[in-house]
């Protein structure tokens, strides 16, 4: 929305926040009342038109608060243009009551004391009717030009009794045309209405009735209307009091009263409490961007935290108002007991203040700045923070009894105070780390101590605050709107701060068992690695090393392992994953195993041990002699990797596997089992290739991983496809 559009949008509102505003105040009983007390019968007559008009006042003022800018532009025109009307009528009428009474009845142009008179009073008639004639957008200019008829009779030297009825048919003429135009615009009311109940619908079915709610404030801009609606509030009722004031010579009120007794004046009505609201938001918004631009400059508002935009001053200025019925209070304990809330309000602007601070300051006092006026803003920043907390507790103390409230303020106060204490005491401890040549080891826990010490008083004061406030609501007078605060005040000060001080220790713990799970470096080695920590780029003394072979301090990966369990270099985790468990063998498969060990003892029993695959220690073969080779060619053999099965052309002996695993054929050494061994030695290596397959799903069994290397000699010929029994009977 652009600046004008919003301007427009907020300026042509206020009128009907006004005129609510003024009807809310508006006792139609009492004034009924004071009616009565003159006449009886004027009662009679009128108390039922002051209720009309009541009630029909905030109709219309409701209408013209949700209409659509454009149409909203509309009607403002149409009232200024019926002013302009009026005031050019009032204007002749007041031109004709001068001529009557200066009795002068010639031509006024033989008269200059006429002419001056005639000609300045034609020149803003006929300003007037050209005004009018812009506005509605209408090229007839006699429409607008009926106020003209009694100046246009007295240049004709129309007797002055005459002017006098000219000019009252001219204001008829008028209000005949002005009721024509309302008669044809009759019912664009309820084509707006219309159209407002049908744009509403397809709104919230295309986005929500949140979604609409959205739109619609920001249509209207809401916080914008509403704290300029009581801005003005506030100017006038603060220039009438400071005039009675003055007018007053035994007014002896300060300043400040004065002040807050023009803002308790401006918060007798829902709408001014919901336009203070606004106010105080805004206000609270503006302090924080202050705070923001004094610490940072204009890079403090590239990142905006949501809960420092003023919403969380706004929302505790309402409930506390709501709590204590403030609209409703005699003018003089309004102002007491909003200079209470404003106390309130302004300990939680101070407390928003020290979360934008002190990141800022922490920061600044690690990264080594030297620029003086950045430290000099950030410590003149926390000295204020500290001071300031502290001196409004005391002057609380002083002059206020202490209660519910009083005791939240102290105590948030205090807590800012303190809080500030331990923010400059991490800031020096980063300033003496940086001036020293070499860094402190310890240094992330004594500021996990100092952040704990803080956090844990945090802790304490706030339930000793909410039992404070649960006993004096069991004792005193308790009312739902108090038990809510209490409610609030224990989630967000007491659960939640326990909930985030007890998952900081955990979190802490579990790195701390993790290293210590890790080797300590020595001396040798460190000065072997010769490298600085790839956290904090500083020259290590002491180090810790992961699995995965990297040095690091060990305070600085602790707060890696804060947010990530992984290793910073090469991100595998930290503590390995332990090793499977053993699987359990099963009663067959512990037979199986019996079965081929037998097996394998029975055919290698009374055999010398072989020296080579497939050739005996004296250098003949097992087999007999190999048949001659052919004085052909050989036929093309397959490729290694190319996972083709070999003919038995290839000449593989028998009893072996060929490279790729697989059993070679006996046909080429003349040896061909029978059926009965052929199903022998089907059923044996189906049974090893399971057992095989079993092996390398479960590697931790013991049996070696098939790699794709050729086997032992001694495993080739447990491996085999021919059976012990079947070669002996060979």
């Amino acid at each position: 929305m652009l600046l004008a559009e919003t301007v427009a949008n907020v300026a042509l509102r206020v009128p009907s926040l006004m005129l609510l505003d003024l009807l809310y105040k508006w006792d139609v009983s009492h004034f009924a009342e004071q009616i009565r007390a003159r006449n009886e019968e004027m009662l009679l007559k009128y108390k039922y038109v002051l209720w009309n008009v009541y009630y029909l006042g905030h109709l219309l003022a409701m209408v013209v608060l949700v209409l659509p800018l454009q149409h909203l532009v509309k009607i403002y025109v149409y009232l200024l243009t019926g002013l302009l009307l009026y005031v050019g009528h009032q204007t002749c009428r007041d031109y004709v009551l001068r001529e009557m009474e200066s009795g002068y009845v010639g031509a006024v142009y033989l008269n200059l004391a006429a002419l001056q008179r005639f000609a300045s009073t034609l020149t803003g008639q006929l300003l007037v009717s050209i005004l009018c004639t812009y506005f509605m957008r209408s090229k007839a200019l006699w429409v607008f030009s009926a106020h003209l008829l009694p100046l246009l009779a007295r240049l004709c030297m129309v007797p002055l009794g005459i002017l006098l009825f000219l000019n009252k048919m001219s204001s008829i003429f008028t209000i005949f045309e002005v009721i024509y135009f309302l008669l044809c615009n009759l019912f664009v009311p309820f084509y707006l209405a219309k159209s407002a109940y049908r744009e509403i619908v397809q709104d919230s079915e295309l986005y929500g009735i949140l979604g609409l709610g959205v739109a619609l404030w920001n249509q209207f801009a809401v916080p914008a209307l509403f704290t300029t609606f009581w801005l003005v509030l506030f100017a006038a009722e603060l220039y009438f009091h400071l005039r009675s004031r003055s007018q007053s010579s035994a007014s002896n009120e300060g300043l400040v009263f004065a002040f807050l007794t023009s803002m308790a004046g401006c918060c007798v009505t829902p709408f001014s409490m919901v336009g203070l609201t606004f106010a105080v938001s805004r206000l609270s918004l503006g302090l924080l961007a202050l705070c923001k631009f004094y610490l940072q400059g204009y890079t403090g508002f590239l990142n905006g935290n949501l809960m420092h935009r003023g919403v969380t001053e706004g929302v505790t200025f309402l409930l506390l108002a709501l709590q204590t019925d403030l609209i409703n209070l005699h003018v003089h304990q309004r102002t007491f007991l909003l200079s209470i809330i404003l106390f309130i309000i302004v300990a939680s602007i101070l407390q928003s203040m020290l979360e934008i601070a002190d990141p800022i300051v922490q920061a600044l006092g690690a990264s080594r700045s030297r620029s003086v006026w950045k430290h000099f803003r950030a410590v003149t920043m926390c000295l204020f923070l500290l001071l300031f907390p502290s001196f409004m507790a005391c002057k609380i103390a002083q002059f206020f009894e202490m209660d519910f409230w009083l005791l939240i303020i102290v105590s948030s106060s205090a807590l800012t105070s303190l809080q500030v204490t331990g923010t400059l005491f991490i800031y020096g401890l980063f300033l003496a780390e940086s001036l020293l040549r070499e860094p402190f080891e310890n240094l992330e826990d004594i500021i996990y101590y100092v952040n704990s010490g803080c956090r844990v008083l945090e802790f304490a004061v706030a339930v000793c605050v909410v039992a404070y406030g649960g006993l004096e609501s069991l004792l005193g007078e308790w009312n739902w709107m108090g038990a809510s605060v209490i409610i609030v005040h224990s989630y967000f000060n007491v659960w939640l701060r326990a909930r985030a001080g007890w998952n900081s220790f955990l979190l802490r713990q579990e790195a701390a068992k993790k290293i210590s799970a890790l080797p300590r470096a020595s001396p040798q080695q460190i000065l072997d690695h010769s490298d600085v920590c790839a956290i904090c780029y500083q020259v290590m003394k002491t180090a810790v090393v992961t699995f995965c072979g990297h040095y690091y301090h060990s305070s600085c990966l602790r707060r890696w392992l804060y947010v990530q369990k992984t290793c910073p270099m090469c991100h595998q985790l930290i503590r390995p994953p332990p090793p499977l468990p053993d699987r359990p063998q099963t009663p067959g498969e512990e037979a199986e195993g019996e079965g081929v060990a037998a097996a394998t003892a029975g055919a290698t029993d009374g055999q010398p041990e072989a020296e080579g695959p497939g050739v005996e220690s004296d250098g003949s073969d097992p087999l007999g002699p190999k048949p001659l080779e052919s004085p052909t060619p050989e036929p093309e053999r397959p490729a290694a990797d190319s996972g083709g099965t070999p003919s038995p052309e290839d000449g593989v002996p028998a009893g072996k596997e060929d490279p790729n695993g697989q059993e070679a054929s006996l046909e080429p050494l003349g040896l061909s089992p029978g059926p009965l061994a052929e199903n022998k030695m089907d059923a044996r290596s189906s049974e090893l290739v399971i057992a095989s397959q079993e092996r390398a799903t479960f590697p931790d069994s013991g049996t070696p991983l098939d790699t794709g290397e050729p086997l032992p000699p001694s495993e080739r010929e447990e491996g085999s496809g021919a059976d012990p029994d079947l070669r002996a009977e060979d």
